[in-house]
């Protein structure tokens, strides 16, 4: 009953926790949609990746690789994870604001701040009900810290993460490859649900925003049943 009760409690602390620097958010209202662009030479295979752009991945584990066959796929074939699994199989793609879909939008990213491509930290785009913004994860392989803080349409429903990239030289060296992901540190679903609240009529941010109540409403029932 106590660790019921732990459980529960700690879900919804997940699901309803904010940044800090949730006052001074500014939103852009944001409808694209990102494409997979596979290469033979930025596709993923062998221990290692040497891409032409730089991009060096490990391979994922063979553990990790074998429990991701036990569990629920999206439309790719990828696992879906709980979220107190925080090492995972994940499909990757890349994206560059120099793509026809996004010029509109210039370097900014969907919380309207600009988008990172450092040797310390890179931004990345996922739908926000699985990867909620703000979210923190590392690329087995890869020195950087990547962040959550785009999304685009054709990652809504799927466990798919999009790396951004500074030129689509370099979106192509990445490709597509499946990456063994560590997630460091979740983001808010609250923050997540109060930015994709003010987007409802794009398709993709109603989906996302449905998906994040449903997951609230079940953690808030499963919290007051454990609770009684």
């Amino acid at each position: 009953m106590t660790f019921r009760l732990a459980s529960a409690a700690a879900l919804v602390a997940l699901l309803f926790s904010s940044c800090a620097s949730d006052s001074d958010l500014t939103v852009l209202s944001k409808s694209r949609s990102y494409s997979a662009s596979t290469s033979s030479s930025g596709s993923y295979s062998g221990y290692a990746t040497q891409a032409p752009g730089g991009y060096t991945t490990a391979q994922p584990s063979p553990i990790l690789s074998a429990e991701a066959a036990g569990k629920p796929k999206d439309k790719h074939g990828m696992a879906f994870y709980k979220p107190s699994e925080r090492n995972r199989l994940v499909r990757t793609t890349a994206y560059t604001c120099s793509e026809d879909d996004h010029i509109q939008y210039g370097s900014k990213n969907a919380t309207g701040t600009p988008l990172r491509y450092t040797d310390r930290v890179r931004s990345a785009a996922a739908d926000w009900a699985v990867y909620p913004v703000g979210t923190v994860f590392r690329i087995k392989g890869m020195p950087q810290l990547f962040v959550v803080d785009d999304y685009g349409s054709a990652l809504t429903g799927t466990n798919t993460v999009d790396i951004y990239t500074p030129s689509k030289a370099h979106m192509g060296a990445w490709g597509r490859r499946n990456v063994e992901l560590t997630v460091v540190q979740w983001g808010s679903y609250a923050r997540s649900a109060e930015i994709l609240s003010k987007r409802t009529q794009y398709a993709h941010c109603a989906q996302m925003y449905a998906a994040i109540n449903r997951m609230m409403s079940r953690a808030t029932a499963t919290a007051a049943t454990a609770a009684r």
